[in-house]
């Protein structure tokens, strides 16, 4: 459905796992009003493995570049630029695939693409005003990745472990770390830097005014 629309920001925050990304976006969504946030987060655009066996897709490498649908990232964040509500796919961590549910997304005057690899394609980065990158020490990111995964994912403490040193921390190393050249703004310690948080917000809020929102 096409609304009535004027130009809007596209703010891209990567870092890397459990780095605190998702903090930082809930903390920008709950500065604004409802509505004026529009989040497309990249776990929910890896690519489709319908065709590969759930074992398989257990040793699958979600941490490379490959691992995600950038062109269909990409094409909704044209949509939404145009004024079109999308269709968000579900992902599911338990079978390390889509579902065939979709979350309906509709325009914002703020969109933000969240992801490990949102700043690694210059495709995806030439479509944003502004670009973050959430950076926490390594010991601390796996700590939390451990806790999210086996209390939140239902994976084993082993199989999250296996995962950090065959793909996590080189795919981080290799991928992850050098998008950190591309940031506007990078914020230490993740989510616990408000004010760096509230530098970003501030910058949003301007730009928005700038636009002409209110």
């Amino acid at each position: 459905m096409m609304i009535d629309f004027k130009p809007l920001l596209v703010c891209g925050i990567a870092g890397g796992s459990a780095s605190g990304k998702t903090t930082v976006v809930r903390k920008i969504v709950d500065a604004f009003p409802p509505s004026t946030v529009s989040l497309l987060d990249q776990d929910s655009y890896y690519a489709d493995l319908s065709d590969m066996p759930l074992e398989e897709r257990r040793h699958f490498n979600f941490d490379h570049p490959a691992a995600f649908d950038t062109d269909l990232l990409m094409q909704h964040v044209w949509q939404i630029k145009k004024g079109e509500a999308i269709d968000k796919p579900v992902y599911s961590f338990e079978d390390y695939n889509r579902t065939k549910n979709v979350t309906v997304i509709e325009p914002a005057p703020i969109v933000i693409i969240e992801g490990i690899m949102a700043l690694w394609d210059d495709r995806l980065r030439s479509l944003m005003d502004i670009k973050l990158f959430v950076d926490s020490p390594d010991d601390i990111r796996l700590l939390r990745r451990i806790e999210r995964d086996v209390e939140h994912r239902g994976r084993s403490l082993a199989s999250v472990r296996d995962q950090y040193y065959q793909t996590v921390r080189p795919m981080h190393i290799s991928f992850v770390e050098p998008t950190k050249q591309f940031a506007d703004i990078i914020i230490p310690e993740g989510g616990f830097n408000d004010v760096a948080i509230s530098m970003v917000i501030d910058a949003l809020q301007s730009r928005l005014v700038a636009a002409g929102r209110k």
